[in-house]
């Protein structure tokens, strides 16, 4: 009878390392499946790039949310500071979901090009040496505007956050009508600062497809 290897629970296994900080012991436990830093690097981009662009839906949610309140023409005002409320959390959530997947991809990347670089020096063969150290240096240069897009989009995400906490405080203090249209005058800015940062958002996600496009994960 044939029994399954229980790759899920290796792999959260290896996740709770990694967040520990245990970087030696989660690339064992990985090897063990046969994935190594290459593979990785791979699979924390694609997770990092997809919840990036969750987040660009949740505050879009969000702001179209907070737009619905100064446009306040009757209603349950708790029941839609709620929903306010609620949909900031889920915008701080992503985000600091997004900075762990940005770490991730930080710790790995660096930890596979010194191994990148250690291996080169190991190669006799001067051809070869000389052919796998210009991909280590065209694939860091990949790497260094991946990096930096990702960075910029979560930098962005900061303001934005506190903006929208001011907002949610504003409203759960002020539940009337008066109030509540007062927001009209103010949107505007924090609709700015939500449309630049859906631009860098979707800046690093073309960063990270088209690092992932060019970046080989089998050997040739």
């Amino acid at each position: 009878m044939h029994v399954k290897k229980p790759f899920g629970w290796i792999a959260l296994i290896a996740i709770l390392f990694l967040s520990a900080g245990c970087q030696r012991t989660y690339y064992k436990v990985w090897e063990t499946l046969g994935k190594e830093k290459r593979h990785l690097l791979r699979g924390q981009i694609e997770k990092a790039r997809d919840d990036q662009q969750k987040a660009s839906e949740e505050f879009k949610d969000a702001l179209t949310r907070l737009k619905e309140m100064y446009g306040y023409e009757g209603g349950d005002l708790e029941k839609m500071y709620n929903r306010l409320s609620v949909d900031y959390q889920n915008c701080v959530q992503r985000a600091d979901q997004v900075e762990m997947r940005i770490g991730n991809v930080q710790r790995i990347a660096e930890d596979l090009f010194k191994e990148w670089k250690r291996e080169i020096d190991q190669i006799g063969n001067s051809e070869f040496r000389s052919k796998s150290n210009r991909q280590l240096q065209a694939t860091q240069v990949r790497y260094a505007r991946l990096e930096k897009a990702m960075l910029a989009a979560r930098t962005r995400m900061t303001p934005v956050l506190n903006n929208l906490q001011d907002y949610v405080l504003y409203v759960k203090h002020n539940l009337n009508a008066q109030a509540i249209g007062s927001l009209k005058s103010e949107v505007s800015d924090i609709e700015a600062d939500v449309q630049r940062l859906i631009t860098d958002i979707h800046q690093s996600v073309r960063e990270a497809n088209a690092f992932l496009e060019e970046f080989e994960t089998e050997p040739a």
